[in-house]
């Protein structure tokens, strides 16, 4: 099980919205020296809405190229289509990726019975391990802890990503779940609290610009020292609530291009960050330590 902070890294573009591959391989070998505990590649934060499946395949191709078997890539393959969420996890299969994340069905709102067939069919077709992804703040649709239960008892899906920021429900998913079961909070502004009560680890967007603090903070609560956890993301609290100003991952990739890591590439519909918003995250940089 991998247990801590888990980056939702960004895809790196140019200005003109192309994948640059080189600041990725550079981006990847910083969270490997500030002690992120695996990559997640192409998930929300990565824009899998706006790569293509032939972009998407080899970005999560080369992120495990990248990372040479020193830190755990897992990849985000969810659709809102069944066999392309089939199609897109034997691709990061193939490719050799650890496990993969695939996000509830959205747009199409499916039943409770929907979502068990969907996730055990992509279960089915591939071997690889698979992380259910359940944000319905963005995909119109709540798969609920009775549901992720069942799935749980499905040898190959070993964990969840509860986005919905709810402690109750991360305590809810435990009691439903085999210890071995893997429960990782998709909210860096519960975080703390959500592995308090039972969860492995965050994947985190604010562990992109704050990778190390994350990573201890992560450890600190997985480990019962309340105090220090609650002293790091007291720390971190300022970034967690500004990264989301606008719509993730615009206000991310700003502050990686304030940092002067990225370049400030982004696809349309996404646009990049309002300047009314350029001195807030400076100045949450700043007052965090990292700028």
């Amino acid at each position: 099980m991998i247990q801590g902070s888990l980056v939702a890294l960004v895809t790196p573009m140019l200005s003109d919205g192309s994948i640059d591959y080189e600041l990725l391989k550079n981006l990847i070998e910083w969270h490997i020296d500030k002690g992120t505990d695996a990559i997640v590649s192409v998930g929300t934060t990565g824009e899998s809405a706006t790569l293509n499946e032939k972009e998407h395949c080899e970005t999560i191709k080369k992120t495990v190229e990248f990372a040479a078997k020193r830190i755990p890539v897992i990849a985000g393959t969810g659709a809102n289509s069944t066999d392309e969420a089939i199609n897109l996890t034997k691709c990061a299969e193939s490719v050799g990726a650890d496990a993969c994340l695939l996000v509830t069905p959205y747009y199409n709102k499916p039943t409770q019975k929907g979502l068990y067939l969907h996730h055990k069919a992509v279960a089915n077709a591939v071997k690889i391990p698979q992380i259910l992804y359940n944000v319905p703040g963005r995909t119109a649709v709540d798969m609920l802890p009775e549901t992720i239960g069942e799935l749980s008892k499905i040898e190959n899906i070993v964990g969840v990503k509860e986005a919905t920021g709810d402690i109750s429900r991360i305590i809810e998913i435990r009691k439903l779940t085999s210890k071995e079961f893997a429960i990782y909070s998709g909210d860096d502004a519960t975080a703390k609290e959500a592995i308090f009560s039972g969860a492995n680890g965050d994947i985190s967007v604010t562990a992109n610009v704050a990778p190390d603090l994350m990573h201890s903070m992560c450890h600190a609560a997985l480990n019962g020292d309340l105090d220090r956890a609650n002293k790091i993301n007291a720390n971190l609290d300022i970034l967690h609530n500004d990264l989301f100003l606008e719509a993730n991952p615009i206000p991310v990739k700003y502050a990686l291009y304030s940092m002067g890591l990225i370049k400030n590439g982004i696809r349309l519909p996404l646009t990049w960050l309002s300047e009314d918003y350029h001195q807030i995250i400076d100045k949450a940089l700043s007052n965090t330590g990292i700028k």
